[in-house]
């Protein structure tokens, strides 16, 4: 049978794109490894989150978040959706002129925030530390989770004519489709990778890398906490270089459990914890709320970001194949571009006009890579 499209992977950048491409009258087939969303997507935090270090992550994202916004409604209630806003956390002085600079910023864009004395600050979040500053608040931001809402863009999908086939690892790349491990053949007019880390075993040389992160989850304490915290610290860490790095981000949940992060790591490809960064992690989110320290924690675990040279995700025709075409590499920012990202690969696919400006994302920007004519075997675990 012959497919208009196969999308490599089923995280959720996998789902959203047969989703947006289904939704356009493709005939769209899903192919995925192992079980759907459950590496880097199931692993994540699940923020909804405008991030600003340069224009095209804030473009991105902020198509994103209001995607999600206007979507939100028909979400099922165990994706647990929650516009609980976003508190931008100031330490002192000069994180506040941060504050400033980032709200001033959101305000060129349309987005709405204000920024928050020390006083306030600690009305709105009474468990915070005395000695912050003040914070920038971002009220449209937003919570869900991430596997269940991969899962609903999946059955999208599959209810607008989309077929999955699971356990269906790719072996190699054919000029028109794709050849799966058992030998067998499936032909396609365009394949879509979006195989998350795995996506660099297709294609060598692919400008990505797996970025670990460690997260921890605690007991229920509802109240505790009301609006995700972040420290302004955040994007330095998110943006940083090969160093290690840790950020306070803890996110209330629905159950009202708190889900606590974040740290980064290039040079650790082992999925164990890693107890020492692990440590320093909590000790960073205790400085911010002192009362963490006296809660029972339920679960740890790590996961490993898509992450490239310049942290824009890679959306776009592979260099020199055609037909093919990428949609990973979005490091910790997945989640929230996840409709933007499926929408712009999708009006590219179909050849209308592009809300976004693809440019910044082009996986041409990198150069050209090669990838053997044999095949390569791989396992998908997005």
């Amino acid at each position: 049978m012959s497919y208009d499209l196969i999308v490599i992977g089923a995280g959720i950048i996998g789902s959203a794109v047969a989703e947006s491409c289904a939704r356009r009258g493709l005939h769209v087939l899903v192919l995925e490894a192992g079980i759907p969303a459950a590496g880097t997507t199931a692993a994540g935090m699940g923020h909804l989150v405008v991030l600003d270090d340069n224009p095209a992550e804030l473009a991105l994202s902020q198509d994103g978040l209001r995607r999600w916004q206007a979507r939100s409604v028909e979400l099922p209630s165990h994706a647990e959706y929650r516009a609980c806003g976003t508190l931008w956390l100031a330490s002192d002085t000069a994180e506040m002129d941060e504050a400033e600079r980032k709200r001033a910023l959101y305000q060129q864009y349309g987005l709405q925030s204000q920024l928050l004395t020390g006083s306030v600050l600690r009305q709105l979040e009474p468990n915070l530390s005395p000695h912050l500053a003040g914070a920038l608040q971002v009220p449209g931001d937003a919570v869900l989770y991430p596997p269940v809402a991969s899962a609903w863009l999946l059955a999208q999908a599959c209810h607008l004519g989309a077929e999955l086939r699971r356990h269906s690892p790719v072996q190699a790349l054919l000029p028109q489709g794709v050849q799966l491990r058992d030998g067998s053949e499936l032909s396609a007019g365009q394949v879509v990778i979006a195989a998350g880390n795995a996506s660099a075993t297709l294609l060598p040389g692919l400008p990505l890398k797996p970025r670990k992160g460690q997260l921890l989850i605690t007991d229920r304490y509802p109240g505790m906490v009301r609006h995700q915290l972040v420290e302004l610290g955040y994007i330095r860490s998110a943006h940083g270089g090969e160093a290690d790095s840790v950020a306070c981000n803890i996110q209330p949940r629905a159950t009202g459990q708190l889900l606590i992060g974040s740290s980064r790591q290039y040079h650790d490809a082992d999925p164990a914890i890693s107890w020492p960064l692990l440590q320093t992690m909590l000790t960073r989110a205790c400085d911010y709320l002192p009362g963490l320290a006296t809660l029972q924690a339920l679960r740890s675990w790590a996961g490993f970001r898509p992450a490239t040279p310049d942290k824009l995700p890679l959306l776009g025709p592979v260099p020199g194949q055609t037909g093919c075409w990428l949609a990973t590499g979005h490091e910790g920012l997945g989640i929230t571009t996840a409709l933007a990202s499926a929408e712009l690969l999708a009006q590219m696919l179909t050849n209308e006009p592009t809300t976004l400006d693809p440019r910044p994302y082009d996986p041409a920007r990198f150069g050209s890579w090669q990838t053997p004519p044999q095949a390569v075997a791989m396992e998908l675990t997005t």
